[in-house]
């Protein structure tokens, strides 16, 4: 998760570089370094009081500054640098799928090693679900999530500038989601399921034993 949050950021920031904007770059979020990406109230308070609250726990990590003025093009570059994120998410999805099966591969030759690939291996079948899962998230048309800067140019200017002034009353609206009984959530959500499952039934055959019943135990 932290990887996979940190690499989301960092694609906001590269195509906002991209675009025109070094306002990440000189602001040094373009590194893999956590503490950089680690946020006072997102990724702290937030949690550790819907923790203790016994909610459902959301945070997020700083978001990556950046200047749409600068880009060269302001809305298609809002939308590649909005998108970034999440393409990358579904990019390390793919990859672990990929070394999922080179893993699988490799166990054949050293089978002495197996409890140890089969450990891998499950840390990246929950990788490839949370990446999923972390793209449908992120696509909600919630602000300040990346869907709603793709969702407000669909809208006329004067309801854009409310919408987009909902702020952080979007993830209270979140929360609210997350406790409803037939949550419209787990509608939105359902795509990463199925996207995860057929992810791996594609590469069972690769899967160890031990992995694979590990992952099912998970659900």
């Amino acid at each position: 998760m932290l990887f996979s949050i940190i690499a989301h950021e960092i694609a906001h920031g590269y195509a906002a570089l991209k675009q025109g904007d070094t306002t990440a770059l000189e602001a040094g979020r373009l590194t893999w370094n956590p503490i950089k990406h680690i946020d006072l109230w997102l990724t702290i308070i937030v949690p550790v009081m819907l923790a203790f609250a016994h909610q459902p726990i959301i945070g997020g990590a700083r978001p990556v500054p950046v200047d749409p003025r600068n880009y060269r093009h302001h809305i298609r570059g809002d939308i590649i640098v909005s998108l970034a994120g999440v393409a990358t998410n579904i990019v390390i999805a793919v990859v672990f799928a990929i070394t999922v099966v080179l893993i699988g591969l490799l166990a054949r030759v050293l089978p002495g090693l197996s409890t140890s690939f089969s450990i891998v291996q499950a840390m990246l079948a929950l990788g490839i679900w949370l990446n999923f899962g972390l793209v449908v998230f992120n696509l909600l048309p919630i602000p300040p999530l990346d869907g709603s800067h793709v969702a407000k140019y669909l809208m006329p200017r004067s309801w854009a500038r409310y919408y987009q002034r909902i702020g952080f009353l979007g993830l209270l609206l979140i929360i609210v989601f997350m406790r409803m009984d037939n949550s419209p959530l787990d509608w939105w959500f359902r795509p990463a399921l199925i996207a995860t499952r057929f992810v791996l039934e594609k590469i069972a055959i690769f899967i160890l034993p031990q992995a694979s019943a590990w992952w099912s135990a998970l659900g």
